[in-house]
């Protein structure tokens, strides 16, 4: 079925960051070039090698499902229930004067990339201390990765397609992705879809560290993330949720939905090269956004802003320019690109969610947040990176690339709806 037979648009947007428990906040924080990151406080990072990290700050989960709930569910689920609470209530779907949409049209992919990992640490833990018949009957339920969709559906009566995919930090994009087609076939009239992640953690710090891919700026954290720039030592770990809600658009209009966007391409691809390297070349990113161009029937020459995967290690950064030049050619020097996980830090398997959300804010508000910590240019990243100051201009397309461990490459088009 072609992508033009029904058109997807995006009807609301909810976010938990570490710069901000909104949409809202983070996006106000974005064009003020703040940054989220600090030492890590949730445990001792003393002997890591990295110290620092993008942590939620000050949210409570207990005002949205009660503080019983609260201890039934891990962070990663309490990141995806706060914001897809927002999403689904900018989108009129809960809250006061809601519309009763039709439960079995409804779906849920709200993905993570490595789930519950906090309640793994904590219940081994209690495994090798007290032994088997100590640890939580709630451990499966809390730790496996697609609890955040089979939840939110729980919560809010989405009886339509419902899966968790895990794509590592392609997994929030893949979600959205997949949550497109999910409605162009025909299976649903409403996807709730993205990315939740909880994973700044012990574990999850010291095999980041011990693959020497964080960055050790631990005396100046806020200027430890730096996309592109020539200094870059490395990423750092963030947690959180981006979630958006998609409609196709007979069904949004029909019940006189605000619509702030619309996706017109998903491209997707394999590396089939190394488990945690990208191709060198950028191929595989290459094509995933070709493909995404492919199903939108669009020039690239209409493209304005690229939400880059930017993680800012050497290997990544490198590779996405080339990747982006090989698929818009001249017209990448004319694109505005900018890398937010300067400021969140890197969400992982949630970075394509929220990037997403920050997609269709830059095509509402004709404003493109900056590439922080940009300080001396790298000849092999010759783009313009929006540095550490928003620009504000019109953006009709917007394109948003999320690359995984493994070689999983997603890319998604979104468009100014017309």
């Amino acid at each position: 079925m072609s992508t033009k037979t029904k058109r997807i648009v995006v009807t609301g947007l909810g976010a938990v960051t570490s710069i901000g428990n909104s949409v809202a906040d983070s996006w106000k924080a974005l064009l003020e070039g703040k940054s989220g990151i600090a030492r890590i406080t949730k445990f001792d990072p003393t002997d890591y090698r990295c110290q620092i990290a993008g942590e939620i700050k000050d949210l409570d989960v207990a005002a949205y499902v009660g503080p019983k709930e609260v201890k039934r569910l891990d962070p990663f689920c309490h990141f995806a229930v706060v914001a897809g609470d927002e999403a689904l209530k900018q989108a009129g779907l809960i809250g006061d004067n809601a519309f009763a949409f039709n439960p079995t049209r409804a779906g849920v992919i709200v993905s993570s990339g490595i789930g519950g990992i906090g309640t793994v640490m904590e219940q081994a833990a209690i495994l090798n201390a007290q032994g088997p018949s100590r640890v939580s009957s709630l451990t499966v339920p809390m730790m496996i990765s697609d609890m955040a969709s089979g939840y939110l559906a729980i919560r809010n009566n989405m009886q339509g397609p419902n899966f968790g995919l895990v794509s590592a930090c392609a997994s929030g994009l893949h979600s959205i992705g997949e949550a497109y087609w999910v409605i162009v076939r025909g299976d649903a009239d409403i996807m709730l879809a993205g990315g939740a992640e909880a994973g700044v953690v012990g574990l999850g710090q010291a095999g980041f560290s011990s693959m020497k891919a964080l960055s050790t700026r631990n005396d100046e954290p806020t200027r430890a993330c730096r996309p592109f720039d020539k200094d870059r030592n490395g990423f750092v770990p963030a947690e959180g949720a981006g979630v958006l809600v998609l409609e196709s658009e007979e069904h949004a209009r029909n019940r006189g939905a605000n619509i702030l966007a619309e996706i017109v391409g998903y491209g997707l691809s394999a590396d089939a090269f190394h488990i945690t390297a990208p191709r060198e070349d950028g191929d595989g990113a290459k094509r995933a956004m070709e493909m995404a161009f492919n199903h939108a029937q669009l020039p690239v020459e209409m493209l304005n802003y690229v939400n880059a995967h930017g993680t800012s290690t050497h290997l990544n950064d490198k590779m996405e320019t080339a990747a982006i030049k090989a698929v818009l050619g001249e017209h990448a020097y004319k694109t505005a690109i900018s890398s937010t996980k300067s400021m969140t830090g890197h969400m992982l398997g949630a970075a394509g969610g929220f990037e997403s959300v920050v997609c269709v804010k830059a095509i509402e508000e004709g404003i493109i947040p900056p590439t922080i910590n940009y300080e001396t240019p790298d000849p092999e990243c010759d783009l313009d990176y929006t540095p550490n100051k928003p620009r504000e201009m019109q953006v009709n397309l917007a394109l948003n690339n999320s690359l995984g461990f493994g070689g999983h490459n997603a890319s998604v088009l979104f468009a100014k709806y017309r």
